[in-house]
């Protein structure tokens, strides 16, 4: 009786993190050909598919959790306020650096082919993404400055003076 139990909880356990496992490429699969669709860049792609994947290991820690039978209200909240922790801990730099993208693409303090320099570095905006500015210096190389430190750090912008004094 006893060896029933346990193979039939494997069993349900196994199908259920497959179920899940299916789910979770169809979903990554979708959403990938959409991202390539709208010219999504790839390593926006890959942060959404982390973020789908550590969704898929929260489902498939809480699918053993409720198949084993320690359900409880209590358990999931558990769970979700961990897993929440985690998530919002894990994504505080990545966050910071997409809030701090849209505020300098909404005030236009740096477009793209405008000359800054910014931290002793200085050259073209070559492009301007959620998480990062890309700027080239004029021995050609790329220097891949994060948002955070754009929003808040000094930063000369040569070819705006007009396009910024007009603002205030």
């Amino acid at each position: 009786m006893y060896d029933v139990t346990i193979i039939w909880l494997i069993i349900r356990v196994s199908v259920g993190l497959c179920l899940l496992w299916l789910v979770n490429r169809l979903v990554t699969g979708a959403l990938a050909r959409a991202a390539k669709r709208a010219g999504i860049p790839q390593g926006d792609l890959r942060l959404l598919k982390e973020v789908i994947w550590a969704i898929f290991i929260v489902l498939a820690v809480i699918e053993i959790v409720n198949v084993a039978g320690l359900t409880s209200e209590f358990t999931v909240l558990t769970i979700s306020g961990i897993f929440a922790i985690a998530l919002s801990l894990a994504l505080q730099t990545t966050l910071t650096n997409v809030i701090s993208g849209i505020i300098v693409i909404l005030e236009g303090s740096v477009r793209a082919k405008d000359l800054i320099q910014f931290s002793g570095i200085t050259g073209e905006v070559v492009k301007l993404g959620l998480r990062n500015v890309w700027v080239r210096t004029s021995d050609g190389n790329l220097v891949i400055i994060s948002n955070s430190q754009v929003a808040n750090g000094p930063l000369i912008n040569y070819t705006a003076k007009e396009r910024l004094q007009a603002k205030l």
